[in-house]
Protein backbone atom coordinates (compact mmCIF):
# COMPACT_ATOMS: atom_id res chain seq x y z
CA UNK A 1 0.00 0.00 0.00
CA UNK A 2 1.45 3.34 -1.01
CA UNK A 3 0.19 6.88 -1.04
CA UNK A 4 1.53 10.42 -0.85
CA UNK A 5 1.80 12.81 2.06
CA UNK A 6 -0.69 15.10 0.34
CA UNK A 7 -3.45 12.52 0.82
CA UNK A 8 -2.87 11.98 4.55
CA UNK A 9 -5.41 13.44 6.98
CA UNK A 10 -4.61 16.99 8.05
CA UNK A 11 -2.10 17.92 5.35
CA UNK A 12 1.28 19.26 6.41
CA UNK A 13 2.95 21.64 8.87
CA UNK A 14 6.39 23.26 8.98
CA UNK A 15 8.78 22.51 11.84
CA UNK A 16 11.07 25.43 11.10
CA UNK A 17 12.32 24.73 7.59
CA UNK A 18 11.14 21.09 7.67
CA UNK A 19 7.78 20.17 6.18
CA UNK A 20 6.11 17.21 7.89
CA UNK A 21 2.76 15.49 7.65
CA UNK A 22 0.42 16.45 10.48
CA UNK A 23 -0.39 12.75 10.76
CA UNK A 24 2.86 11.19 11.94
CA UNK A 25 3.95 8.01 13.65
CA UNK A 26 5.18 7.46 17.21
CA UNK A 27 7.70 4.63 17.39
CA UNK A 28 7.64 3.92 21.15
CA UNK A 29 5.54 0.75 20.84
CA UNK A 30 8.12 -0.90 18.59
CA UNK A 31 10.21 -1.84 21.62
CA UNK A 32 9.35 -4.75 23.90
CA UNK A 33 6.89 -4.79 26.82
CA UNK A 34 7.00 -1.63 28.98
CA UNK A 35 9.23 -0.11 26.28
CA UNK A 36 12.10 -2.35 27.33
CA UNK A 37 14.10 -4.77 25.22
CA UNK A 38 13.54 -5.94 21.65
CA UNK A 39 10.13 -6.53 20.09
CA UNK A 40 8.73 -10.05 20.02
CA UNK A 41 8.33 -9.68 16.25
CA UNK A 42 11.31 -7.82 14.82
CA UNK A 43 10.24 -8.30 11.21
CA UNK A 44 6.79 -6.98 12.12
CA UNK A 45 8.33 -3.87 13.68
CA UNK A 46 10.38 -3.22 10.56
CA UNK A 47 7.28 -3.72 8.44
CA UNK A 48 5.38 -1.06 10.41
CA UNK A 49 8.12 1.48 9.80
CA UNK A 50 8.21 0.72 6.09
CA UNK A 51 4.41 0.92 5.94
CA UNK A 52 4.43 4.31 7.66
CA UNK A 53 6.74 5.71 5.01
CA UNK A 54 4.75 3.92 2.30
CA UNK A 55 1.60 5.64 3.52
CA UNK A 56 3.31 9.00 3.02
CA UNK A 57 4.12 9.77 6.67
CA UNK A 58 7.12 12.10 6.89
CA UNK A 59 7.20 12.65 10.68
CA UNK A 60 8.47 9.86 12.96
CA UNK A 61 8.76 10.47 16.69
CA UNK A 62 11.25 8.44 18.73
CA UNK A 63 13.77 8.51 21.60
CA UNK A 64 16.94 6.57 22.25
CA UNK A 65 15.56 5.75 25.71
CA UNK A 66 12.97 3.48 24.06
CA UNK A 67 14.34 -0.01 24.51
CA UNK A 68 16.75 1.59 25.37
CA UNK A 69 18.33 2.09 21.92
CA UNK A 70 16.09 -0.55 20.31
CA UNK A 71 13.60 1.74 18.58
CA UNK A 72 16.26 3.94 16.99
CA UNK A 73 18.16 0.88 15.82
CA UNK A 74 14.99 -0.46 14.19
CA UNK A 75 14.36 2.87 12.47
CA UNK A 76 17.87 2.84 11.07
CA UNK A 77 17.61 -0.77 9.93
CA UNK A 78 14.28 -0.22 8.20
CA UNK A 79 14.67 3.23 6.68
CA UNK A 80 18.34 4.22 6.38
CA UNK A 81 19.44 5.90 4.12
CA UNK A 82 16.55 8.22 4.82
CA UNK A 83 14.54 10.05 2.22
CA UNK A 84 15.09 13.80 2.12
CA UNK A 85 11.41 14.23 2.94
CA UNK A 86 11.46 12.04 6.07
CA UNK A 87 12.08 13.84 9.36
CA UNK A 88 12.83 12.11 12.65
CA UNK A 89 12.06 13.88 15.91
CA UNK A 90 13.75 12.53 19.03
CA UNK A 91 13.89 13.52 22.68
CA UNK A 92 16.46 13.60 25.46
CA UNK A 93 16.26 14.28 29.16
CA UNK A 94 15.34 10.86 30.57
CA UNK A 95 16.98 7.46 30.59
CA UNK A 96 15.93 3.98 31.72
CA UNK A 97 16.76 2.03 34.85
CA UNK A 98 16.77 -1.73 35.34
CA UNK A 99 13.29 -1.61 36.86
CA UNK A 100 11.88 0.03 33.73
CA UNK A 101 11.68 3.49 35.30
CA UNK A 102 12.40 6.80 33.56
CA UNK A 103 14.88 8.68 35.77
CA UNK A 104 15.74 12.19 34.58
CA UNK A 105 19.01 12.71 32.73
CA UNK A 106 19.26 16.45 32.18
CA UNK A 107 22.76 17.30 33.35
CA UNK A 108 24.89 18.77 30.55
CA UNK A 109 27.08 15.69 30.22
CA UNK A 110 24.01 13.43 30.16
CA UNK A 111 22.39 15.48 27.40
CA UNK A 112 25.56 15.52 25.32
CA UNK A 113 25.83 11.76 25.63
CA UNK A 114 22.16 11.32 24.72
CA UNK A 115 22.50 13.42 21.58
CA UNK A 116 25.62 11.49 20.56
CA UNK A 117 23.84 8.16 21.08
CA UNK A 118 20.79 9.30 19.10
CA UNK A 119 23.05 10.30 16.21
CA UNK A 120 24.90 7.00 16.35
CA UNK A 121 21.87 4.73 16.58
CA UNK A 122 19.89 6.60 13.94
CA UNK A 123 22.88 6.86 11.62
CA UNK A 124 22.71 10.65 11.30
CA UNK A 125 25.17 13.55 11.37
CA UNK A 126 22.50 16.03 12.45
CA UNK A 127 19.24 15.42 14.32
CA UNK A 128 16.26 17.15 12.70
CA UNK A 129 14.47 18.01 15.95
CA UNK A 130 15.38 17.30 19.57
CA UNK A 131 12.82 17.77 22.35
CA UNK A 132 14.02 18.35 25.89
CA UNK A 133 11.94 16.02 28.06
CA UNK A 134 11.05 17.65 31.37
CA UNK A 135 9.03 16.67 34.43
CA UNK A 136 8.51 13.04 35.35
CA UNK A 137 6.18 10.12 34.65
CA UNK A 138 3.36 11.91 36.49
CA UNK A 139 3.56 14.99 34.28
CA UNK A 140 5.23 18.41 34.13
CA UNK A 141 7.15 19.69 37.16
CA UNK A 142 7.80 23.38 37.71
CA UNK A 143 11.34 24.67 37.66
CA UNK A 144 13.88 26.30 35.38
CA UNK A 145 15.05 24.46 32.27
CA UNK A 146 17.78 26.97 31.49
CA UNK A 147 20.89 24.86 32.10
CA UNK A 148 19.55 21.85 30.20
CA UNK A 149 18.10 23.85 27.33
CA UNK A 150 21.22 25.97 26.96
CA UNK A 151 23.22 22.74 26.62
CA UNK A 152 21.04 21.72 23.69
CA UNK A 153 21.44 25.18 22.17
CA UNK A 154 25.22 24.70 22.31
CA UNK A 155 24.87 21.36 20.51
CA UNK A 156 22.63 23.07 17.96
CA UNK A 157 25.30 25.70 17.37
CA UNK A 158 27.79 22.87 16.81
CA UNK A 159 25.60 21.54 14.00
CA UNK A 160 24.43 18.39 15.80
CA UNK A 161 20.81 19.54 16.08
CA UNK A 162 18.74 21.46 13.53
CA UNK A 163 15.69 22.46 15.60
CA UNK A 164 14.67 22.35 19.27
CA UNK A 165 11.48 21.66 21.19
CA UNK A 166 10.30 20.83 24.70
CA UNK A 167 8.21 17.96 26.05
CA UNK A 168 6.18 17.42 29.24
CA UNK A 169 6.55 21.13 29.92
CA UNK A 170 4.59 23.79 31.77
CA UNK A 171 3.54 26.95 29.95
CA UNK A 172 6.16 28.85 31.98
CA UNK A 173 8.88 26.44 30.83
CA UNK A 174 7.77 26.85 27.23
CA UNK A 175 8.07 30.61 27.63
CA UNK A 176 11.49 30.26 29.27
CA UNK A 177 12.74 28.03 26.44
CA UNK A 178 11.54 30.53 23.86
CA UNK A 179 13.37 33.32 25.69
CA UNK A 180 16.61 31.34 25.25
CA UNK A 181 16.26 30.10 21.66
CA UNK A 182 13.55 29.45 19.05
CA UNK A 183 11.55 26.23 19.39
CA UNK A 184 9.52 24.49 16.70
CA UNK A 185 7.31 22.22 18.81
CA UNK A 186 5.89 21.40 22.23
CA UNK A 187 5.02 17.79 23.05
CA UNK A 188 2.64 17.39 26.01
CA UNK A 189 -0.19 15.16 27.16
CA UNK A 190 -3.46 16.41 25.68
CA UNK A 191 -6.68 14.83 24.49
CA UNK A 192 -10.44 15.21 24.61
CA UNK A 193 -10.51 14.62 28.37
CA UNK A 194 -7.33 16.50 29.30
CA UNK A 195 -7.58 20.07 28.06
CA UNK A 196 -5.10 21.83 30.34
CA UNK A 197 -3.12 23.19 27.38
CA UNK A 198 -5.99 24.81 25.47
CA UNK A 199 -4.61 28.30 25.94
CA UNK A 200 -1.04 27.21 25.18
CA UNK A 201 -2.12 25.56 21.91
CA UNK A 202 -3.74 28.77 20.73
CA UNK A 203 -0.70 30.84 21.70
CA UNK A 204 1.65 28.47 19.89
CA UNK A 205 -0.55 28.44 16.79
CA UNK A 206 -0.27 32.21 16.57
CA UNK A 207 3.52 31.86 16.70
CA UNK A 208 3.69 29.06 14.10
CA UNK A 209 4.87 26.49 16.65
CA UNK A 210 3.60 22.91 16.53
CA UNK A 211 1.84 21.20 19.42
CA UNK A 212 2.26 17.42 19.50
CA UNK A 213 -0.08 15.62 21.92
CA UNK A 214 0.75 12.24 23.40
CA UNK A 215 -1.81 9.86 24.95
CA UNK A 216 -4.55 10.93 22.47
CA UNK A 217 -7.00 8.49 24.11
CA UNK A 218 -5.61 8.27 27.65
CA UNK A 219 -7.15 9.10 30.99
CA UNK A 220 -10.83 8.78 30.15
CA UNK A 221 -13.43 8.05 32.82
CA UNK A 222 -16.35 5.70 32.04
CA UNK A 223 -18.63 8.72 31.70
CA UNK A 224 -16.29 10.39 29.25
CA UNK A 225 -15.77 7.15 27.35
CA UNK A 226 -19.50 6.69 26.96
CA UNK A 227 -19.83 10.18 25.50
CA UNK A 228 -17.01 9.52 23.04
CA UNK A 229 -18.45 6.11 22.17
CA UNK A 230 -21.84 7.67 21.47
CA UNK A 231 -20.37 10.00 18.86
CA UNK A 232 -18.27 7.19 17.37
CA UNK A 233 -21.29 4.91 17.12
CA UNK A 234 -23.32 7.58 15.37
CA UNK A 235 -20.52 8.08 12.85
CA UNK A 236 -19.92 4.31 12.48
CA UNK A 237 -16.33 4.88 13.54
CA UNK A 238 -14.03 3.81 16.38
CA UNK A 239 -13.47 6.01 19.45
CA UNK A 240 -9.80 6.30 18.50
CA UNK A 241 -10.72 7.56 15.03
CA UNK A 242 -12.99 10.21 16.52
CA UNK A 243 -10.35 11.25 19.09
CA UNK A 244 -7.64 11.58 16.42
CA UNK A 245 -9.93 13.48 14.06
CA UNK A 246 -10.96 15.83 16.87
CA UNK A 247 -7.30 16.64 17.49
CA UNK A 248 -6.70 17.38 13.80
CA UNK A 249 -9.72 19.67 13.71
CA UNK A 250 -8.92 21.25 17.10
CA UNK A 251 -6.11 23.43 15.72
CA UNK A 252 -3.99 23.45 12.54
CA UNK A 253 -0.73 23.36 14.54
CA UNK A 254 -1.56 20.02 16.20
CA UNK A 255 0.54 17.13 14.89
CA UNK A 256 -0.43 13.54 15.63
CA UNK A 257 2.00 10.74 16.51
CA UNK A 258 -0.19 7.72 17.34
CA UNK A 259 1.86 4.60 17.88
CA UNK A 260 1.29 0.96 17.08
CA UNK A 261 3.28 -2.22 16.44
CA UNK A 262 0.75 -3.48 13.88
CA UNK A 263 0.62 -2.66 10.16
CA UNK A 264 -3.14 -3.23 10.15
CA UNK A 265 -3.65 -0.90 13.12
CA UNK A 266 -1.46 1.76 11.50
CA UNK A 267 -3.63 1.65 8.38
CA UNK A 268 -6.77 1.84 10.52
CA UNK A 269 -5.45 4.91 12.35
CA UNK A 270 -4.73 6.73 9.11
CA UNK A 271 -8.04 5.79 7.52
CA UNK A 272 -9.98 6.58 10.67
CA UNK A 273 -8.56 10.08 10.97
CA UNK A 274 -10.11 10.97 7.61
CA UNK A 275 -13.47 11.47 9.35
CA UNK A 276 -15.16 14.86 9.19
CA UNK A 277 -16.76 15.94 12.45
CA UNK A 278 -19.77 18.24 12.17
CA UNK A 279 -20.30 21.32 14.31
CA UNK A 280 -22.79 19.33 16.40
CA UNK A 281 -20.22 16.54 16.86
CA UNK A 282 -17.63 19.06 17.99
CA UNK A 283 -20.00 20.67 20.49
CA UNK A 284 -20.82 17.26 21.99
CA UNK A 285 -17.18 16.21 22.17
CA UNK A 286 -16.12 19.54 23.60
CA UNK A 287 -18.25 18.86 26.68
CA UNK A 288 -16.02 15.88 27.61
CA UNK A 289 -13.02 17.97 28.58
CA UNK A 290 -15.09 20.75 30.11
CA UNK A 291 -17.12 18.68 32.58
CA UNK A 292 -17.00 19.84 36.16
CA UNK A 293 -15.10 17.43 38.45
CA UNK A 294 -17.43 14.87 40.01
Amino acid sequence: MSTSSASLPGGTWNLGDLTVTRFGYGAMQLAGPWVMGPPADRDGALAVLNEAVGLGITHIDTADAYGPHITNQLIREALHPYSDTLHIVTKVGATRDQEGGWPPARKPEELRRAVTENLEHLGLDTLDVVNLRLGDAQGPVTGSLAEAFETLVELQQQGLIRHLGVSNATAAQVAEARSIAPIVCVQNMYNLAHRQDDGLIEELAEQGIAYVPFFPLGGFSPLQSSALTAVATRLEATPMSVALTWLLQRSPNILLIPGTSSVAHLRENVAGAELQLSDDDLVELDKIGRRSPQ
